[in-house]
């Protein structure tokens, strides 16, 4: 029984989250489908990341057992015909046989996120839906030098959903950098893993800072509170995307 790996792209703003759900739609449940309508089987798909409703995706993974051998590209083609004749804002970019000890989400060894702020007067247009608006103006350069206390390891207690699952609060947060590009401030955040919620939360108190209203010293305490509410306001899930996800090299 061959495992294929699946590359994933999508637009989280119809569905309630990348895991499937009794009464409401996900990215899941629409990719199985596509599948069993392909090859006639019932799948359970696992992913790398389990996003959040209206989060966005351009590097999620996952995989799946099939019965059958099938050539990759017959794979990637017919699950995507299906989803296109199902109207679901989801693309299949590849499919790639893996070794069977590959999982998408236990064999992964980064996660990487991207969170888009348009930063102007006017609201987002073409963008909307996958950006957030602050008209407000933020200093993108404050914010990075904000985000620094963030890196390493420590207990991210103020900065996930009081709903997460997870047994340890203690990540390791390799890379959190803040740019500006115009009218638009990306923030990059990379590690092995994350919380529930853990990027949302970083990103609306750097905004905080951004915005004059904290100072390095003011996030500083509010990590080591430890202390959900400490937390500044959690950004809106329109802006952030699973960009990437790292695995060994046999896979």
């Amino acid at each position: 029984m061959p495992r294929f790996r699946l590359d994933i792209e999508y637009d989280g703003s119809l569905y309630a989250g990348w895991q499937r759900q009794a009464n409401q739609p996900s990215v899941q449940q629409a990719i199985e489908e596509a599948i069993e309508k392909f090859c006639g089987e019932r799948v359970s798909l696992r992913g790398a990341g389990r996003t959040d409703a209206g989060v966005h995706a351009t590097g999620q993974v996952a995989h799946v057992d099939l019965i059958k051998a099938w050539p990759d590209d017959k794979v990637r083609d017919a699950v995507n015909a299906h989803l296109q004749a199902a109207k679901a804002r989801i693309a299949i970019l590849g499919a790639t046989v893996v070794p069977d000890g590959f999982d998408a989400r236990f064999s992964a060894t980064g996660r990487h996120y991207l969170y888009r702020i348009v930063n102007r007067r006017a609201p987002a247009a073409l963008d909307k839906g996958k950006i957030w608006w602050v008209p407000k103006r933020l200093d993108a350069s404050a914010m990075h030098e904000a985000a620094k206390v963030l890196l390493g390891r420590h207990d991210f207690t103020t900065f996930r959903s009081t709903q997460c699952q997870a047994d340890n609060p203690v990540r390791t947060l390799d890379r959190l950098d803040v740019s500006r590009v115009g009218d638009v401030i990306e923030v990059r955040a990379s590690a092995r893993s994350f919380l529930h919620n853990q990027v949302r939360s970083m990103v609306g108190s750097l905004k905080r800072v951004g915005e004059g209203g904290w100072t390095v010293a003011d996030l500083r305490a509010a990590l080591a509170a430890r202390d959900r509410a400490a937390c500044g306001q959690v950004a809106p899930p329109d802006g952030l995307f699973l960009v990437g996800v790292d695995y060994p090299e046999e896979f």
